[in-house]
């Protein structure tokens, strides 16, 4: 049995999970998908005080509270921010880090460092710090990749304001022993925003071994558009 936690993204919840985690189980498997503090059922939590720290500490008291180790720990978008943060708290607990279509960031640098097209939104967020979810955009485009009608109803009740110390904070990575974990990246590569421009990866990996890098022909958020496939490829890690 593989221990799966995954990490949603900015503006979404744990929710956004639900169509792959029976998936992961059915095969045998133990999920986590919480959501993080100020999002989906947490919106209520929200504060100017919420940032990207706070959403590592939520992801390494997971961990530690439900004393699991091996874990694939899987971050789409955002959450490999997250990710990347917890895997240097608690790197002996870490089986594989997961870079879902997500941020891969070096020791430091925020959301705006790996992705500066988000500075707009930052500077102009509401109330000083909360940023809205990103606009539906017309097709192929949709809600985060999402096109379809209905799915694009049910992504968009379970969106909320992100704090914006999420997006302007930096990340901590300073513990070596988290190096030695091995990474996979799984790449969206259906129809993406002409401005939205992935970072290139390292020719090595931390642990000294090349990128592994598999893709899924689907939008951005391809636990709602293609589930089915994406469970396929995260049981391989099992």
């Amino acid at each position: 049995m593989t221990t799966y936690l995954l990490v949603h993204g900015a503006w979404h919840g744990g929710r956004a999970w639900e169509r792959v985690v029976p998936l992961l189980e059915d095969a045998g498997h133990r999920v986590f998908a919480p959501s993080l503090t100020g999002l989906g059922d947490r919106a209520h939590l929200a504060s100017p005080d919420v940032g990207l720290d706070t959403h590592v500490d939520d992801i390494a008291d997971e961990i530690v509270r439900n004393d699991l180790s091996g874990v694939v720990l899987v971050g789409h978008s955002y959450g490999g921010m997250v990710i990347s943060g917890a895997a240097h708290r608690v790197p002996d607990r870490i089986g594989r880090l997961v870079f879902l279509d997500a941020m891969v960031p070096v020791d430091g640098e925020t959301v705006i460092d790996v992705m500066p097209e988000t500075r707009k939104a930052v500077e102009q967020a509401v109330d000083g710090w909360r940023v809205p979810p990103l606009p539906e955009l017309p097709p192929p485009l949709g809600l985060f990749g999402v096109t379809d009608p209905a799915d694009v109803a049910w992504l968009r009740g379970l969106l909320s304001d992100q704090p914006v110390r999420c997006l302007d904070r930096p990340v901590r990575m300073d513990d070596p022993a988290a190096d030695a974990i091995p990474r996979t990246h799984i790449h969206c590569v259906g129809p993406r925003p002409a401005k939205i421009v992935r970072r290139p990866l390292p020719e090595v990996e931390p642990d000294g071994t090349p990128p592994q890098v598999w893709t899924l022909d689907t939008g951005h958020d391809c636990m709602v558009t293609e589930p089915a496939a994406l469970a396929d490829l995260l049981l391989k890690l099992a």
